[in-house]
């Protein structure tokens, strides 16, 4: 069986992917920095301590993969939040992700992986830039 109709696609589904999940990934940050959609159990972190700092990269870092603008750096360091959160905050609880409640870090560590090799996939801000012959420096 030939997969060549559905290769076509993988930009458009490595893109749907992304938006997805900067989305969800936002609303972790909006959660810890505006109490939206609902403010955290233990209530809202000062933003310089190591909680708030997570939660701007989360609602920035986030926004950046939205757009697919800086996609691969942006990736990179949101994929080591959330490998730094899971060991940090979830781990010491228990080894199974679904009983310490890090599974959603290791999904997001791994898809932000994804995005630093592949890229943004279609719809991007950094497609754009590269169809128009603007590469970033470090792309180069």
């Amino acid at each position: 069986m030939s997969y060549e109709r559905l290769d076509r696609y993988a930009p458009h589904a490595l893109a749907a992917l992304r938006i997805a999940t900067a989305i969800i990934f936002m609303l972790h940050g909006t959660q810890k920095l505006f109490g939206f959609p609902a403010p955290p159990a233990s209530g809202l972190p000062p933003v310089f301590s190591l909680l708030g700092i997570g939660a701007i990269l989360e609602l920035g870092g986030g926004l950046l993969i939205l757009l697919g603008l800086w996609t691969r750096p942006v990736a990179f360091i949101l994929s080591g939040e959330m490998a730094v959160a899971y060991w940090m905050f979830h781990a010491p609880r228990g080894l199974y992700p679904v009983l310490n409640g890090g599974d959603a870090s290791i999904l997001y560590c791994f898809v932000f992986f994804l995005l630093i090799f592949t890229g943004p996939g279609a719809l991007s801000i950094d497609g754009a830039r590269s169809e128009r012959g603007h590469r970033p420096s470090w792309a180069r």
